[in-house]
Parts: structure tokens; sequence; C-alpha cells
């Protein structure tokens, strides 16, 4: 019996130590501080003064001011094509000819009336001298006269119109050759050899190489900025140095599919290494007076819908939204109103805040 007690003693003292070591245990956890997390930090800038210009860039295309779409005046195969595109002409020079038998055909036939029209001509005008020294004699009747006199002036109608008709043929078979109207590049191909094509089809581009611009494409809420004879700088990537622009042309609509307007710049003293097709830049400035307006980063916009708002870090390092109007964009920065130069305003990770968010800043 004292073995069984002892026993059941040396348990209780067991339990009693676990007790004891669980109830310190809890109290070092208890006493033990959970660490909040970080604030998140956040990329301020401030907003900077527009002043009163802000410049739009545009890519560019330098481009002919004047482009010809070639085509023949008569129909028929192509049997040569005597240029590929790029291929620099020299005025007059042939570029593509047609099968020209059936106009020479023509011509045959024309010349040939032309004769025919000639023989009649003198016959009637050898009767009318006849009958006209007759008629003074009073030996035929003055009916007599007008018949001849008639008769004379239908082969002379019938002569002009075989010498027009033969000339007209005489045409057609110049037709058969295209020719440059002017010194250029052949920009587009539209024919080739053995294809028949009709008068008026355009089978060749020109674009004349002596005066050059650069066309660019506007959005329609820029159109507003720019105008006739506004000056802008054009840069060349693959050229060295700056020349000034002028637009010369604004498209009356705009593109179906892209919704921009297409502008051309007529070049002032474009550097002479320039060619056709090459890219550019087009700095184009506001003409527009911008007194309370302030130039942001672009990744400082949060977009929700069809506002713009921007992060605010208030003085108590607080993010919160505040209603900004966007007037302009210009590469990776944008003209907004409704925030001032004090603002500070966050440039980065803007869809990752809650409103109110206590943030640290890299200052």
């Amino acid at each position: 019996m004292a073995q069984k007690i002892c026993t059941v003693v040396k348990i209780l003292k067991r339990l009693c130590s676990l007790l004891i070591l669980s109830t310190l245990l809890i109290a070092g956890c208890a006493e033990k501080k959970v660490e909040p997390p970080p604030l998140p930090m956040v990329k301020t800038v401030t907003a900077s003064q527009a002043g009163k210009i802000m410049s739009d860039v545009y890519p560019a295309v330098v481009k002919g001011r004047y482009e010809s779409n070639l085509a023949f005046q008569t129909g028929g195969r192509i049997i040569s094509r005597d240029v590929e595109k790029g291929s620099f002409v020299s005025a007059g020079q042939v570029l593509m000819t047609i099968d020209a038998r059936d106009a020479v055909q023509q011509l045959n036939a024309g010349e040939s009336q032309v004769e025919l029209c000639r023989s009649q001509l003198n016959l009637a005008k050898s009767n009318l001298e006849r009958y006209a020294a007759l008629y003074k004699e009073n030996a035929v009747a003055a009916a007599t006269l007008d018949q001849y006199q008639a008769a004379y002036d239908n082969a002379v109608a019938a002569y002009n119109a075989a010498v027009a008709q033969a000339e007209q043929a005489r045409n057609v078979l110049n037709y058969t050759e295209l020719t440059a109207n002017a010194d250029g590049v052949i920009s587009t191909v539209n024919a080739e050899a053995g294809q028949v094509v009709s008068a008026g089809q355009t089978v060749l581009t020109l674009v004349q190489a002596d005066e050059l611009e650069v066309e660019i494409d506007v959005p329609e809420n820029h159109l507003k900025n720019i105008s006739i004879g506004k000056t802008a700088d054009v840069t060349f990537w693959a050229v060295q140095g700056r020349t000034q622009g002028v637009v010369r042309e604004i498209a009356p609509m705009a593109d179906s599919a892209a919704r921009t307007y297409r502008v051309r710049l007529s070049l002032i003293n474009p550097p002479p290494n320039i060619q056709l097709g090459m890219t550019a830049e087009v700095i184009l400035n506001s003409a527009d007076e911008i007194t309370d307006a302030v130039i942001l980063p672009l990744s400082a916009i949060y977009q929700t819908g069809n506002a713009a708002q921007v992060w605010i870090v208030t003085n108590e390092n607080k993010v919160t939204l505040k209603n900004v109007t966007v007037e302009n964009f210009s590469g990776n920065e944008v003209l907004v109103r409704g925030i001032s130069t004090r603002d500070k305003v966050v440039a980065a990770g803007v869809h990752k805040l809650r409103e109110g968010e206590l943030v640290r800043s890299e200052e």
C-alpha cells in the first residue's frame, strides 16, 4: 500500500512540474511583442511647373512632296518592265511597255483612211473648179454648182476627220510606252510583265526626290495645337543634326482605322544625305498658355474608368487620391491640372495603394 502511495505522489509531482513549465512558456509567449509589418515604401516626385509651352514629340517618315501614280493611257498586255522598286529614274525614261500590235494596226488603218479621203477631196476639188468655170460661162445652172460645192465641203470634212483619227491612233501607239514625268524614285510597283491592264490603272508610283518633307500622325486631341505654317524641330535617327520643318498640310479627315490626322511638314535646308523612307522625330511646341498646369511622369496617373487621379502623400504620411485633368502627353511625361507644385505625388506602384494607407517615402 505504501508503495502505491509513493508511486501516485511521484506522478503528481511530475504533473505539477509539467503544469508549471507550460505556464511559464505561455507567459513568455504572451510577453513577446508581435512586430507590425513595415510600411510600404513609395517613390514620390514633386510636380514641376509646366511654364508656357510643352513639346509634343511624334515619329515621322521622310516622303516626297509630290507622288505621282503612273498609269497607261491605253489598255493592253505589259511586255516589259524596265524599273524596280527603289530605282532612280529621269524624266522621259521608259518605265514600262505594253503590246503595241493593235495600236500599230489602228494607225495603219487610220493612215489608209486619210489617203482615201485625200483622193476623194482632190476629186471633189477638181469637179468644183470645173463646174465653177462652166457656171461663169452660163453653161450650167447654179443648182448644179451648189451640189459640187456641197460634195467638196463633205470631202473636206471627211478628210479632216480621217486626219484626226489617224492622229489619235498615233497617240495610242505612243501611249504604249509609260515614261517618267519627272526625276524621282519608284516607290511602288503594282504590275508585272504579262499582266493585262486597263487605261488609267495605276502600275507604278513615282516620288519626286527634289523636294522632301516628313509625315506625322496627330491624335485629335492634339490637333488644336497645330496650324498651317507652324514650325517644328526635326531630327533624323540615321543622320546627325537637326533641321526645321514647317507645317504645310493638315488632313481634313481622320484616318478611318487609326483615328489620327495626317500632317505633312516641309523641310527647311534638309541634310544632303537623307533618303526617302527614313525615320525622323518631329518636336512641336504647344502654343497654348499653360499657367496652372504641372508636369508629372506618366507612371503617376491612376486611371479608374474615365477619371484620371493621382496619389498625394499628406503631411501625416498617408496617401489620398486626387482628381486631375490630363491636358497633354509628351513622351513619358503628362501635363495635368488639379494639383499644385507643393504636392508630393506617388510616381510608381499607384495600383497597389489604398485610400488613407500609411506609407514611407524614399526621403
